[in-house]
């Protein structure tokens, strides 16, 4: 079964391959793009932007949630018009990561902090389908094809672990689909896994290799929308070609893969990754890798780049101290092996207190040795992380700096250039972390403005030099402080030389061997150029910071 779809998928790539040797390019880019050195922006859909309010309150989703537990109106229409303005563009943006897009439960539950719908993407009720508070197909089209017309990149969210809650409105999946008892203990490997993560999550028996029938209530669901024979004719069909069984994993990568298929998204986070057994993953990546060899075969001019379909997981408490391993008391798991190029390093917002060459050089040093070819992705906030680096935002512009000068993926949370606030009177839980974007505050806050700028430059630098993420870091002074980032990978040859914590105006930096005397330099921070002069450079500045670029 697995030689049978790996075949295919070795084909598939070949074709590919052929394609794109000879199409032009979808976007010029000045700087190839990298996963190691991508920006990401991850943003809630329905707090970011509301880009069609006529779909604010479907499925009749009026009743009264707690604050910040329903449906604020943020949508794809929201997420394409910001595109539009050049709002990404200006932020270095690289890959744009959405939490989930699919049809949510239609009604919600009281969670104990009040009732909630499922505004956050993750209570899923069916994979196949956009829930229309989010927008359409059209609308997901639209966005993929206007971000690869600037270079940018769109990763999604999966969600296979588990379905939506059991609502009066939403009935459970079959028993043969889904556990509902025991809750999880999280004592072993297997209480992780064979449970469900909190009462009224129904677990997905992702262990499970049997062949089930689809759930009734799906079936009556096509049939009303028109399109059961449609559905049931693409599952014959990747059922047919991938020799997996019917059992429900399988089902849900076909569904999900489908976003790859049809619109050619680029990469996928894995939602709740430790919670089933990792080998689901690895089959996971395989179906992603041929729908996206399969997305490019057919729409060669649509591509961007040779760069592989881009998976990274949620194994929630991983560190990237912990190298290649996740240790689960009684058993360690390797995610990398298992279809991941990458996890989300849950140890940055703790980690980014150190001083910056005890942090950039711990990084650097774990990236290029026992994670090479692999990534982590590195973070100050997020949508569920109740101890972020600076939760008062009283260290804005420090978080700017350790985040997208560390080594690795950066994830910029929505609002993390703006200073949303974090802390928001009469919520509870994580509905703190969520709230809608200060877009207010970038208009007339001449300090937001300022923390956004900073966020600017330094994140299109990073754009611009594939060196900063995906390089190897060297002190060169430690008084005054300055580094460098290089990186020689096939093709790729890039230098840069980064001072911090200097005196603004004068100021005199040693750029060790990077850059050669007479080299004509330019600091991408304050937009100045010098000469290099015996192994330094001279230049007056009104800031603190210098990012050296050769011209």
């Amino acid at each position: 079964m697995i030689k049978k779809i790996t075949t295919f998928a070795l084909l598939a790539f070949l074709i590919c391959g052929n394609s794109f040797a000879q199409k032009k390019k979808t976007a010029a880019t000045k700087t190839p793009f990298l996963w190691e050195n991508a920006n990401v922006y991850f943003l809630l859909t329905d707090r970011f932007n509301n880009g069609d309010k006529t779909n604010d309150h479907t499925f009749n989703r009026t009743k009264e949630t707690g604050k910040l537990r329903g449906f604020e109106g943020g949508d794809i229409r929201g997420v394409i018009q910001k595109l539009d303005e050049g709002y990404f563009d200006k932020l270095g943006t690289t890959v744009i990561w959405m939490t989930p897009i699919v049809e949510q439960i239609h009604d919600g539950v009281d969670e104990g902090t009040g009732f909630s719908y499922g505004f956050h993407g993750y209570w899923t009720r069916d994979w196949s389908s956009l829930d229309p508070s989010y927008g359409t197909k059209k609308d997901l089209a639209e966005l993929v094809e206007k971000a690869h017309a600037k270079g940018i990149r769109i990763m999604l969210d999966a969600v296979i672990n588990h379905t939506g809650p059991v609502t009066a409105e939403d009935t459970v999946y079959p028993s043969d689909w889904v556990r509902t008892s025991p809750k999880c203990t999280y004592q072993s490997y297997d209480t992780y896994i064979n449970c469900t993560l909190v009462e009224n999550l129904p677990d997905v028996k992702t262990e499970s290799n049997d062949n089930v029938a689809l759930p009734p209530f799906l079936v009556e669901k096509w049939k009303k929308e028109g399109r059961y024979d449609k559905e049931v004719a693409e599952l014959d069909a990747f059922f047919k070609k991938t020799g997996y069984p019917r059992a429900p994993k399988f089902y849900i990568m076909k569904w999900l893969s489908d976003y790859i298929r049809n619109y050619g998204i680029d990469g996928y986070r894995v939602d709740t990754a430790k919670h089933t057994k990792e080998d689901v993953w690895a089959d996971f990546r395989k179906v992603c890798d041929l729908a996206f060899a399969e997305f490019k075969t057919k729409n060669p001019k649509k591509v961007l780049d040779n760069n592989p379909f881009f998976m990274v997981g949620e194994v929630y408490g991983y560190n990237i101290g912990g190298k290649k391993l996740y240790d689960f008391g009684d058993k360690k798991v390797n995610y990398f092996e298992n279809g991941f190029t990458g996890l989300i390093n849950f140890a940055f917002p703790y980690e980014s207190k150190m001083g910056y060459e005890e942090l950039f050089s711990k990084y650097s040093t774990i990236l290029n040795s026992d994670l090479k070819g692999n990534t982590v992705m590195n973070y100050i906030s997020s949508h569920d992380d109740s101890n972020p680096f600076d939760k008062k935002r009283e260290k804005t512009l420090e978080s700017a700096t350790k985040l997208l000068l560390t080594p690795g993926v950066s994830q910029t949370y929505y609002g993390d250039e703006s200073a949303r606030s974090l802390d928001i009177v009469g919520t509870q839980g994580d509905a703190t972390l969520r709230s809608f974007m200060n877009w207010e505050d970038i208009k007339t806050n001449p300090k937001t403005a300022e923390v956004e700028l900073h966020w600017q430059k330094l994140s299109n630098f990073r754009k611009n030099h594939l060196a900063v993420g995906a390089g190897i870091h060297a002190e060169i002074s430690s008084t005054p402080y300055v580094f460098s980032r290089t990186l020689v990978k096939e093709k790729l040859n890039d230098a840069v030389v980064i001072g911090l914590d200097l005196p603004k105006g004068p100021k005199e930096i040693s750029v060790g061997s990077i850059f050669k005397n007479g080299n004509k330099v330019k600091d991408a921070y304050s937009g100045k150029t010098s000469i290099v002069k015996d192994g330094k450079v001279t230049l007056i500045t009104n800031f603190s910071i210098i990012l050296l670029e050769k011209l």
